[in-house]
């Protein structure tokens, strides 16, 4: 059982818990401990699929800015190599795999939803979308595709240049996420669905995730290391650390 995640096997469902602090906000440990998890998943033929889910008002409020600016350089080369990995693992996954977005789920925690089958979210006054122009993160081309891939090209062009965030309803109307359930059900929902999915041919199904995905999956591996290159060097431009140093600061105001 990991310190970040922590999973519950449960009728050959591995439900795997993001649980760091209030908002789930990930940093290279928590990404390590989910890439494992993730591995440990697939391995097990008893598992059949997974559901990654949040707790009460966050699934994931994506990266740890906080943490994550105060990496030497090569903390952070480590960072962005083992998120382009989670990702990649998750995309590549090949049962059945649901995200239960039991709250708020902007930039990598949108992430990590899109990379799933399928999407429940919790009904309330969230929000969920790829915001990371807006704090002077490169978007890897292999991230538009994912967001793409549900959105449709031209939806998810204009949402990432924009830093678009969508309430639970528009996200739902744009095909962002796929259910939307009160919340005390989001966790039920998830499961259901999962089980729908389990009821068909295994090699039958991932075979067909996996093909369905070729040109997304190739897509991430070509372009992994012209990715991690630009989001670091534009990590590292000082307009970058000017607006992170801005946001930690309005960050750990609403903390106090």
């Amino acid at each position: 059982m990991g310190e970040f995640v922590k999973t519950n096997n449960n009728e050959h469902i591995a439900f795997i818990a993001l649980d760091r602090g209030k908002s789930n906000a990930l940093h290279l440990e928590m990404v390590q401990e989910l890439q494992q998890e993730i591995e440990r998943a697939k391995d097990n033929p008893a598992i059949e699929a997974i559901i990654i889910h949040g707790k009460e008002g966050f699934f994931s409020s994506g990266l740890d800015l906080i943490t994550l600016y105060s990496y030497d350089e090569a903390t952070m080369k480590k960072f962005w190599e083992a998120f382009m990995d989670l990702i990649y693992s998750l995309t590549s996954f090949p049962k059945p795999a649901v995200a239960s977005i039991t709250g708020h789920s902007p930039a990598g925690g949108c992430v990590l939803a899109i990379c799933c089958d399928y999407r429940v979210m919790a009904e309330g006054e969230y929000i969920i979308g790829l915001n990371e122009i807006p704090v002077g993160i490169t978007v890897p081309s292999s991230i538009f595709a994912l967001y793409s891939f549900w959105l449709g090209q031209a939806t998810a062009y204009r949402s990432l240049l924009e830093g678009k965030l969508r309430t639970p309803k528009e996200a739902l109307d744009s095909h962002l996420i796929d259910e939307l359930v009160p919340a005390d059900r989001v966790n039920t929902a998830a499961t259901r669905k999962a089980k729908a999915a389990m009821q068909y041919d295994k090699n039958a199904w991932g075979t067909t995730k996996l093909n369905l995905r070729k040109e997304l999956l190739e897509k991430m591996l070509q372009d992994k290391e012209i990715a991690i290159q630009q989001v670091l060097e534009q990590w590292w431009r000082p307009s970058t650390r000017a607006i992170l140093k801005t946001i930690i600061e309005n960050l750990t105001k609403k903390k106090a």
